[in-house]
């Protein structure tokens, strides 16, 4: 069994729950979740099941799409609502203000990743040190926010439309422009609305799935099926599922392509996987057919 569910990952659940479901459901070990959301965050969370978990890390590079809610005036440990408050003031910010601060982030910058997160250290998830109390060097990240939009605005608290880079925190974020307009913020409702050319209105929730897996297990290629497709003949199947090269010239869109492109692999209508080009040959890059 091999597929994509696009699941609408329910609040209070972390990411690794919401797969470890639908390994239950669809009785299947492997199973890869494309991007850690929050237990606190909702929203989009492409899981890959099957051999379709060797597309994950094109799924992880893409650009992702959320609405945040944050809070001026208070900060806490974990950058979120959730956390253990570390201080709180009555803030001064007029609008104006706000909108030069999410002006100002709206580019490339170093941003820190919080010690409650997933990004190991010595081998230990830091979240599990944050825990302990304990607090280590991290490593900025070189992120960009693409675009920042203020949807509304109530005395302190105000949310904001955010399109970002693959790898940014939306609670560093929120962290930063506290810390910009000097009075700190804390980050109070995160929905993920897209990622990759995925969105919202596409996603299923979990008690979908349980009532119809069938009907919402999509087909493996609908996760890259923004690349370009060659169909190959069935001797050419058989080379490409062998591991062997093609020859470009004998396939009418290589001949535009440049140097590691990839390119969806297909025999009959049947998906076989991806395949990359390079010095005049395409090469297999993952096999998704049996």
């Amino acid at each position: 069994m091999n597929g994509l569910v696009l699941l609408d990952k329910p609040k209070g659940y972390t990411s690794f729950k919401a797969a470890a479901a639908l390994r239950r459901i669809y009785g299947i070990k492997r199973v890869g979740h494309t991007g850690t959301l929050d237990p606190m965050a909702t929203g989009v969370l492409p899981v890959l099941i099957g051999r379709a978990t060797r597309l994950c890390s094109l799924v992880l590079e893409a650009d992702k799409r959320y609405t945040a809610g944050i809070r001026l005036g208070v900060t806490t440990d974990s950058l979120d609502i959730t956390g253990t408050v570390i201080s709180e003031t009555e803030p001064e910010v007029c609008d104006g203000a706000l909108k030069d601060a999410l002006r100002h982030f709206t580019c490339t910058y170093e941003q820190l990743p919080p010690m409650f997160s997933a990004i190991k250290k010595d081998g230990v998830r830091l979240y599990d040190l944050a825990r302990e109390g304990i607090e280590v060097e991290r490593q900025p990240r070189r992120v960009t926010i693409k675009k920042i939009t203020l949807l509304e605005r109530t005395e302190n608290d105000f949310v904001i439309d955010v399109l970002c880079s693959k790898g940014t925190y939306i609670r560093s974020l929120a962290d930063d422009i506290g810390k910009y307009l000097g009075c700190g913020a804390v980050l109070t409702s995160l929905r993920r609305t897209a990622t990759a050319q995925f969105n919202i209105s596409q996603c299923v929730m979990l008690e979908q799935v349980e009532e119809s897996p069938e009907r919402c297990l999509l087909s493996a290629e609908k996760a890259v099926d923004y690349l370009r497709e060659i169909n190959v003949t069935e001797g050419q199947k058989k080379r490409f599922l062998n591991g062997a090269e093609l020859s470009s010239d004998r396939l009418d869109p290589i001949r535009d392509a440049v140097q590691g492109e990839l390119f969806r692999i297909k025999c009959g209508g049947e998906f076989l996987g991806l395949a990359e080009y390079g010095d005049g040959a395409i090469r297999s890059k993952c096999v998704i057919a049996d």
